[in-house]
């Protein structure tokens, strides 16, 4: 289906949910993103129920399967039955998570966002061998932004003052899914600090052109933790986080010692062109829509609007000194231009980079292996 915005000359294309399914098969079968935590039978019944996107209805049918897994864990918990009910919180999480997916943009995805929430902390209260915190980190924000930020902290048992990389993810991917990324880097000898970027999840504020001021709070509280040591810090964000990665290594570049931007973007992706034709790309739907839901904004018009504003060459942050930045992607992304990392190597200071032959993330098996390293080089 396709729609004409005469304004910016972009046609806006969505896919069925017959197409949406046929095209995520493969991720449902292997429990690729943003499948985790879920079966393919289930996903299967539940896409045969679905008849529109309407966002509601959407949170509904995820969240019937949800509770159904969320009873069984209660039930196993109630008994005693640990790795029963870590099992089945985990598929609770995961159902609830897709029900909110791509983004809370409606009363029923926000509620069950919450379950999802509920779910994955009930979840890691089973982790054998590491502890997860919930933590609020104040934030000194504006009229109508939120007093903190939110954050899971993951330590390893009875360590001692660690290095911590705060790690977030981007439009559609919270801190409640970053958990076998903060794995990786437990077991690289570092602490992890799952949080949001502005716009998503608990973020305190929106996106804008001066969200980077959010990462204020966040290095702040860190500096009071004495478990964390405040002068190795490590960010990794990735897809749209990438770009909040990139923009806080100039930014904030005197507070971290290493940055990783991964899948992210910086100025061409907020282009018209870019935007048709990222429609026709590997994002199965909404995905001007999600953007604009983290930035402030509502519908794929708002988006072709204001986006062009959040250029990073027309800001002038990129021509500025940064903290050491490593830039990761797929060279076939079609969701943001490779020449966006081209052009973050091209500006500033110098950087170091690794492109993959793959789409969006450069999804490959040595890429999160690869990040985690070099992070563990720069902080240990």
């Amino acid at each position: 289906m396709a729609t004409k915005m005469a304004a910016a000359g972009i046609t806006r294309y969505s896919r069925t949910v017959s197409e949406v399914w046929e095209m995520w098969k493969p991720h449902a079968k292997n429990g690729y993103h943003p499948f985790g935590h879920t079966s393919y039978e289930d996903n299967e019944k539940i896409f045969a129920a679905l008849k529109s996107f309407d966002r509601d209805a959407w949170a509904a049918e995820f969240a019937k399967v949800a509770k159904s897994y969320e009873d069984r864990a209660t039930a196993a918990e109630a008994q005693g039955f640990r790795d029963v009910a870590r099992e089945n919180y985990w598929a609770a999480y995961g159902h609830y998570r897709m029900g909110r997916f791509p983004a809370p943009n409606s009363p029923g995805k926000r509620a069950v966002y919450k379950k999802s929430q509920e779910m994955v902390l009930k979840a890691l209260s089973y982790a054998p061998t590491y502890t997860v915190e919930r933590v609020e980190m104040p934030f000194k924000g504006r009229a109508g932004e939120g007093s903190a930020s939110i954050g899971y902290l993951y330590r390893p048992r009875n360590a001692g003052t660690l290095p911590v990389v705060q790690l977030w993810g981007g439009i559609d991917t919270f801190k409640e899914d970053r958990t076998p990324l903060a794995e990786d880097i437990l077991k690289a000898g570092m602490a992890a600090l799952l949080i949001d970027m502005p716009g998503v999840g608990d973020a305190p504020l929106p996106g804008s052109e001066n969200a980077e001021r959010m990462w204020d709070a966040v290095f702040d509280w860190i500096a009071t933790r004495k478990d964390l040591d405040a002068s190795r810090v490590g960010v990794w964000g990735g897809s749209t986080g990438g770009y909040w990665a990139a923009k806080i290594a100039h930014t904030h570049k005197d507070r971290m010692k290493a940055a990783v931007c991964h899948g992210g973007c910086a100025h061409f992706a907020f282009e018209p062109k870019w935007i048709e034709k990222a429609q026709h790309g590997t994002y199965a739907f909404e995905l001007a829509e999600t953007l604009a839901s983290a930035f402030g904004r509502n519908t794929f018009e708002e988006w072709v609007e204001y986006c062009p504003k959040l250029s990073l060459l027309d800001q002038g942050v990129i021509d500025k000194p940064c903290a050491p930045l490593f830039l990761v992607n797929g060279v076939q992304d079609s969701i943001f231009p490779i020449e966006d990392m081209y052009l973050l190597l091209e500006h500033g200071s110098p950087k170091a980079a690794r492109f993959y032959e793959s789409g969006h993330m450069g999804n490959s098996p040595t890429t999160i292996p690869t990040i985690v390293g070099w992070l563990k080089e720069r902080l240990t």
